[in-house]
């Protein structure tokens, strides 16, 4: 993978090029505020360079907001095929929110699959993922090919708060959503639940039919997690 680094952190800047360098990835650039993160990944985009995700803070100087994750949304709007990777010191499901709008997302596969739109996938993920590598290199791959991921943690959250929809929906349904969108497919939620595949796809049946996402919706694997994204974000 080609991944852009921005991170005004030094410490946590350098430990992530390290940990993509050594795992066979290549950084092609850095940026320590929102506005050269801007600038240099428009710069590199527009010359023809190849970026397959950009790694970014929500907070970056100048202002220590939310500067780094507006970089990346307008960012998105210029160049659909830019997999974009947030990493939050914080569970903030208004910042998820802003990140998976519906507007920013195309995707039509299930979480982890290949693209089918040629756009390039979403995460959100706490910095303390990036200390277990292969489960970070993992979440970056599925957004390379065009997936979402959702940290474990924001969806925990989102399936344990009191939003209308979650309510329809029976412990183990939960259980399977917030797998759904740790990035696991039906198979992997079956061996980590020790359910049958029949099962799991009853449970996933279930929760489309409670969330009013029927068969002809699109993105209904990714509309259900957002449909959590959204309510939380108003809680």
């Amino acid at each position: 993978m080609k991944v852009f680094i921005a991170e005004d952190a030094a410490l946590l800047r350098e430990g992530l090029s390290e940990i993509l360098q050594r795992t066979g990835n290549e950084v092609v650039g850095y940026a320590e505020d929102a506005v050269s993160l801007a600038n240099s990944v428009q710069s590199l985009l527009t010359s023809g360079s190849e970026i397959d995700v950009l790694i970014t803070d929500v907070r970056m100087p100048p202002t220590m907001n939310d500067d780094g994750l507006r970089a990346a949304v307008q960012l998105r709007a210029q160049f659909p095929q830019l997999g974009i990777m947030v990493l939050s010191q914080y569970v903030a499901p208004a910042y998820a929110s802003a990140l998976f709008d519906p507007t920013n997302l195309s995707y039509t596969g299930s979480f982890g699959d290949p693209p089918s739109t040629g756009k390039g996938g979403l995460g959100y993920l706490l910095k303390d993922r990036v200390a277990r590598v292969a489960d970070f290199i993992r979440s970056l791959s599925i957004v390379a090919a065009g997936g979402v991921v959702v940290d474990p943690e924001v969806a925990a959250g989102l399936v344990r708060s009191k939003s209308r929809p979650l309510q329809a929906l029976t412990a183990r349904e939960r259980e399977v959503l917030e797998l759904m969108a740790e990035g696991k497919s039906n198979a992997e939620i079956a061996a980590y639940l020790h359910l049958s595949g029949a099962a799991v796809s009853k449970h996933v049946a279930n929760i489309f039919l409670k969330l009013n996402l029927p068969p002809g919706e699109d993105n209904r694997r990714v509309r259900a997690v957002l449909t959590y994204l959204t309510a939380t974000s108003r809680l």
